[in-house]
């Protein structure tokens, strides 16, 4: 069983525990379909970077 050498300070913890939040989702509009969605992800009409996927 692993076991620490020494005991985590209460700055490291809540600096590892900072990226648990929730972020700010963004949204963005589609070049061809001006369609709004989440960055980095297709749309309901399946565009992506105004280009028709699928």
């Amino acid at each position: 069983m692993a076991v620490q050498k020494s005991k985590h300070s209460r700055s490291k913890r809540d600096m590892r525990r900072s990226q648990d939040k929730c972020k700010i989702i963004q949204i963005s509009i589609d070049k061809s379909s001006k369609e709004k969605h989440i960055r980095h992800h297709i749309t309901k009409k399946n565009f992506y970077k105004g280009k028709k996927i699928f």
